[in-house]
């Protein structure tokens, strides 16, 4: 008897019914194994470039190599600028550790102290500068041995050996030096704007002020690198390819240790500076501005306690008086000033003029404005010569109310005044030179002849630096052909010394090239007079000397004095004091040093500025005359 459930059941379409589902699953099975094919493929064939670069930045690092920085020398080669190597601890750019609790756990096997990284902090959290890698700096011999034996517990830190950069004459070069101090994000902003950030990977510090600054990319060189390939972590297992850097050269400046410690030491932390050049090729030999301040404080980074002590300072450490100290001119200009009247037909070397004491611009009342000469009761009948030797005031009046500003501003311009002497610093300002344009533009009011007869003996609107009044005395002297003044002497490209040539202003060669000699000859006899002839206002300080020079001085004023008020320095305080200023070259015949001061609330120029400068030219001309220092053909 046959089951009653096989007579129920449907065999041909349970079959289909299998087949489907068969069907299916082959073909769910046949896709995703084409799935898994294609995608082997695109990780194989298609993304293979991709995937092993982000394997090989697994396993390989390219490790930048600072180069080490250029020294800078004196003209004697004496190393005014050195590296010195020191031991830091340093971790590998992929550790991102807490530097507060990685510095913990360092502490408990090195003893080191907080000045150490407080300074590196900051900067090690700083995703901006990711391949700033120290964190203890200034490791001692002790701490180094110390970390040797835990170094298996720090795995990612190591000892590397970096060269901080050092000035050995500390204060004494700062502000023609600079210093160097570690790159803040916007040194990279202007990097990557020169296109140059490449080159500083890995580089700690960049050139700051001064010479460090102008010449970085000299000094700085180019950057080399190192493939490695590492472990899990991060220890280098094997070195693939070695590209070295290209160190920086080497440069030697026109500046003499031995001078410019002489004139910071005579300056006495006084607020003054001071400038010799060198007329022949209108080198500066020392540039001195005081006080001043020591550069490896920044070098090594400086608090913020300390920077503001330096602000604060009532003294103004951080000024480059030499080239930003803006101060009146005064009588320093005279010499230039009967230049530009005797070649406009002014005044002729015949010219007198009796002077009483006092002068009003021509054809005004009785009572109108009076401008009067130092010498309250007049030096008599002078010409341009005598005008310049006794410093008359009255004299200059007359010939600047007749050259009028826009003659005397085109003359002193070619002077070097108003505008950047060319000198290879940054740190350097145009001071003033006023034109009609310029009062207008700046006071919105007319220019007045009133305005003008002071300018005659360097006061009024007119400013200037201490390098500009250098820098023109060194044209007088060389009579138009003076070069621009220049720190450096050269470089060492490649261990071969380089000079640098003299770099002259076309403009200014062509426009005194009309001056005949006895022009300029007028103005330096004058000068001599100054310091060796029987009026002069350095008289006293250059008597007895054994050699001849000329110069001239300059007593700036503070404020205007009032009608029928008398100038008494015992009344005033110190800082209404008239500023002192001297410019002066020798020897006289054949001239080879122009040197210039300016001292602050000095009280006089011949008072302190003349006897300043006979010792400057006693250590060129008598201390140190057979020494050589100054040959301007030696090389190093």
């Amino acid at each position: 008897m046959k089951s009653r459930l096989s007579e129920i059941r449907n065999y041909s379409e349970e079959e289909q019914s299998f087949i489907k589902r068969a069907v299916s699953a082959f073909t769910m099975i046949f896709l995703l194994s084409l799935m898994l094919v294609g995608n082997i493929y695109r990780l194989q064939v298609s993304d293979y470039k991709h995937y092993q670069k982000l394997s090989d930045n697994n396993r390989i690092r390219t490790i930048p190599i600072v180069p080490i920085r250029g020294e800078i020398f004196d003209r004697n080669h004496i190393v005014i600028a050195q590296n010195h190597p020191i031991y830091c601890l340093t971790t590998n750019n992929n550790v991102h550790e807490n530097i507060s609790k990685l510095l913990g756990n360092i502490k408990q096997h090195i003893n080191y102290k907080e000045n150490q990284v407080a300074k590196t902090k900051n900067r090690y959290n700083d995703p901006n500068r990711s391949f700033h890698k120290i964190i203890l700096t200034e490791l001692t011999e002790k701490q180094v041995a110390h970390f040797s034996v835990v170094k298996h517990k720090f795995p990612n830190l190591s000892i590397s050996v970096v060269y901080q950069r050092y000035y050995p004459f500390g204060k004494i070069f700062t502000h023609a030096l600079g210093y160097v101090s570690h790159i803040n994000n916007n040194d990279l902003a202007n990097l990557k704007i020169e296109n140059q950030l490449h080159n500083y990977q890995s580089t700690k510090n960049i050139g700051r002020l001064g010479i460090e600054r102008y010449y970085e990319k000299i000094l700085h060189g180019t950057v080399g690198y190192q493939k490695v390939e590492v472990n899990s972590h991060g220890e280098i297992v094997k070195q693939l390819e070695y590209v070295s850097p290209i160190n920086g050269e080497d440069i030697v400046l026109n500046l003499d240790v031995n001078l410019q410690k002489f004139i910071y030491k005579l300056l006495d932390n006084r607020p003054a500076s001071s400038i010799v050049m060198d007329s022949k090729d209108n080198s500066v030999i020392a540039m001195v501005s005081s006080p001043s301040y020591d550069p490896n404080i920044f070098t090594k980074g400086i608090s913020q306690r300390e920077y503001n002590r330096l602000l604060s300072d009532p003294d103004r450490p951080l000024l480059n008086r030499a080239t930003l100290g803006v101060y009146p001119p005064a009588s320093t200009v005279k010499p230039f000033m009967a230049v530009a009247a005797l070649q406009e037909n002014i005044i002729t070397r015949k010219t007198t003029r009796n002077d009483h004491g006092k002068w009003r611009i021509p054809g005004t009342k009785p009572h109108s404005k009076v401008w009067r000469d130092w010498k309250r009761w007049g030096h008599g009948k002078v010409n341009v010569t005598r005008a310049i030797e006794e410093s008359v005031d009255s004299f200059f009046y007359q010939i600047a109310y007749e050259l009028g500003i826009k003659r005397i501003s085109h003359w002193m311009s070619m002077f070097g005044f108003g505008k950047l002497c060319g000198l290879d610093i940054y740190e350097e300002t145009k001071a003033n030179m006023p034109t009609r344009e310029w009062k207008y533009a700046r006071y919105h009011s007319p220019w007045y002849k009133g305005d003008t007869v002071p300018i005659g003996i360097g006061q009024g609107y007119w400013t200037a630096t201490p390098m500009q009044i250098a820098n023109a005395t060194s044209i007088l002297v060389n009579r138009g052909k003076a070069p621009l003044p220049h720190l450096l002497k050269g470089i060492f490209e490649s261990g071969n010394f380089k000079r640098k040539e003299a770099v002259y202003d076309s403009n200014k060669l062509s426009f005194f090239r009309k001056v005949p000699d006895e022009i300029w000859n007028t103005s330096l006899n004058a000068m001599r007079l100054v310091n060796h002839g029987p009026h002069g206002s350095g008289r006293h300080a250059f008597h007895g000397t054994k050699y001849i020079s000329g110069g001239k001085s300059g007593t700036a004023q503070i404020f205007s004095l009032k009608k029928n008020e008398r100038y008494n320095s015992k009344t005033l305080s110190k800082d209404l004091l008239d500023h002192s200023l001297y410019t002066a070259f020798a020897p006289f015949n054949k001239p080879r040093f122009v040197a210039t001061v300016v001292v602050e609330h000095g009280n006089g120029g011949a008072k302190v500025g003349a006897p300043f400068i006979r010792q400057v030219f006693d250590y060129l001309l008598v201390t140190h005359k057979n020494k050589g220092e100054y040959n301007s053909k030696a090389t190093p």
